[in-house]
């Protein structure tokens, strides 16, 4: 029988503290985790939140929204949908904002994902199974222009465009790729030099997971509609995993941390900040010792500011 895929949650105590922010009672309010996975963020904020507290999870994927089932707390609930979803719910009803961005580990693990270039899969990446096109479907038509633009610019990869010539002279002369082995040897065969302990298929396949599932895009309107939908004082928490989330996440921090003044109107009050950065935090030298997928994380914690009169 075949062993359910584990997953450990990244920055456990460290994401659901800094939600909470300390409170010395049970809190009460709304709660989100945008991102549910395999729950271990929800089930603790559950267990930290008093009896008024509420708990709205959301998750592309229907094997998180299967495990969210097993959930029997009233006070939870889930939305089969992305984070970008966020700006549905009412405006200032909101005492905090969870995001566990990339990938969980069941998913990476498992081949029929066709995450990991570790395991001979179907080629799909898709957080949602059910809608929306796969790697190897959209690799059937793209041009190499285009192929190269997104290995290049979400994988920053340097031998985009080698990786893309040849993906289109492989779907030309031998058909489509269809597999995580087929493009993890073709993509091996252009990379000249890698960085050492990284396969070199790492950045690939980063770059068309990121693309397919428009994850960058879905950050940015996720964090546009946490600013709408946390009352003052309520916390945003976000845990990057690599350099092109935690830019976005961290420029939006800055941008919105400082009053903006119109400088075609100089005797105007100016915009006024909207949020207070608190803290970066990575996780410990013991967690990433018990989970090596741990080490490139970085949580970036702010705080609503008072939204004027």
């Amino acid at each position: 029988m075949n062993q359910p895929l584990q997953h450990i949650t990244v920055l456990l105590d460290e994401a659901v503290d800094a939600l909470l922010g300390g409170a010395a009672q049970p809190p009460a309010g709304q709660w989100v985790d945008a991102t549910f996975g395999r729950g271990g963020h929800s089930r603790l904020i559950l267990q930290r939140l008093g009896p008024d507290g509420r708990l709205v999870a959301f998750d592309k994927d229907p094997d998180a929204i299967a495990e969210a089932a097993r959930i029997t707390d009233a006070r939870f609930s889930i939305r089969h949908e992305g984070f970008s979803h966020l700006n549905e719910l009412p405006e200032g009803s909101v005492q905090g904002v969870l995001m566990d961005l990339g990938v969980s580990s069941p998913q990476i693990d498992n081949p029929d994902r066709g995450f990991s270039f570790r395991f001979d899969g179907p080629l799909d990446m898709r957080m949602d199974t059910t809608r929306g096109q796969s790697v190897a479907e959209w690799l059937e038509d793209a041009e190499v222009q285009q192929i190269a633009e997104v290995i290049r610019d979400y994988g920053e990869e340097r031998f985009a465009g080698p990786i893309a010539k040849a993906i289109v002279a492989r779907r030309e002369s031998q058909g489509p790729l269809r597999t995580t082995g087929e493009l993890a040897q073709l993509v091996a065969g252009q990379v000249r030099t890698r960085e050492a302990g990284q396969n070199p298929a790492t950045r690939t396949f980063q770059a068309l997971r990121i693309f397919i599932n428009a994850e960058l895009q879905e950050l940015e309107q996720a964090l546009e509609a946490s600013l709408r939908v946390l009352a003052p004082g309520g916390r945003l928490a976000v845990i990057s995993f690599h350099s092109l989330e935690d830019r976005i996440v961290k420029q939006f921090i800055a941008k919105h941390s400082k009053e903006v003044y119109d400088r075609r109107a100089p005797f105007a009050l100016p915009t006024p900040m909207r949020l207070k950065a608190l803290d970066r935090i990575k996780p410990s030298a013991a967690e990433v010792d018990g989970n090596p997928r741990s080490r490139s994380a970085v949580m970036r914690v702010a705080e609503r500011t008072e939204v004027p009169a």
